[in-house]
């Protein structure tokens, strides 16, 4: 036996139709879902640029910080939580905007020159966060 998925007698399925299997059609995805999936694509997109990313083979996490590219990720967010936090309930808002206000601070810790009160990525949308 190899391993492969072709030596399994219980795979019923071609990779192709297993992947096919689990795709959706966005048409059936609500509205929520994919507000929230953005949003948690946008988080994690920053925290690495942040820094917070984990050491790994390819070297440290820290070596990933890339401020400017961060505060553009950040601001989306705040900007897409903001907007979108009426229509998708405060159950869902509340996660978003407590994951945004880490990243927020997670910046400003990160920073040499932290932004002034309010200046801070997102804070046009959220206000300040000091």
């Amino acid at each position: 036996m190899t391993g492969s998925p072709t030596d399994d007698p219980t795979a019923t399925a071609a990779p192709d139709e297993a992947a096919a299997a689990e795709t959706r059609d966005i048409a059936d995805v609500a509205a929520v879902e994919v507000i929230t999936t953005a949003a948690v694509h946008l988080m994690s997109a920053a925290a690495v640029k942040c820094g917070l990313a984990e050491d790994g083979p390819q070297g440290r996490g820290a070596d990933y910080l890339d401020l400017d590219e961060a505060r553009k990720l950040i601001t989306a967010l705040a900007a897409l939580v903001t907007a979108s936090a009426p229509d998708i309930g405060n159950q869902h808002a509340r996660s978003l905007r407590d994951g945004l206000r880490t990243l927020q601070l997670a910046f400003r810790e990160a920073s040499t020159f932290p932004d002034a009160p309010g200046e801070g990525p997102g804070e046009k949308w959220t206000g300040s966060v000091v």
